[in-house]
């Protein structure tokens, strides 16, 4: 006896037109253009969470430079003091002392210049 797919087939075309939801004209409506568009959006999705984290490290190295740089330091120097240092910050909570708490960073740069110049 011949079959149809009938209520599977349905179940996967509701879920499709779901991720579709707010697609603008045939995206959301047209089952092979949806289709595409689903398949599409979730490689691009993929993709952007593992750029999101290389675009945030770029941001923190950006803005713990501009701070640095204010206080008489390059980037590559105050990275080089803090291992001299021994200061085990991530990139994150650097830039994040550096815009939200200065003085605390001041430390910092301070305890950084003085392993500098003590290992100089």
């Amino acid at each position: 006896m011949r079959t149809t797919k009938g209520a599977a087939r349905n179940r996967a075309k509701k879920r499709l037109y779901k991720k579709a939801k707010g697609y603008r004209g045939g995206r959301g409506n047209l089952l092979r253009t949806v289709k595409e568009t689903v398949i599409r959006a979730e490689a691009y999705a993929y993709r952007d969470r593992r750029v999101r984290k290389r675009e945030f490290r770029k941001l923190w190295i950006i803005r713990i430079n501009a701070a640095v740089r204010q206080r008489g330091l390059r980037y590559s120097e105050f990275i080089h003091g803090l291992v001299k240092a021994k200061i085990e910050l991530d990139r994150k909570m650097l830039a994040d002392l550096a815009v939200h708490d200065p003085e605390t960073f001041d430390q910092i740069v301070e305890q950084v210049k003085q392993a500098l110049a003590a290992a100089a």
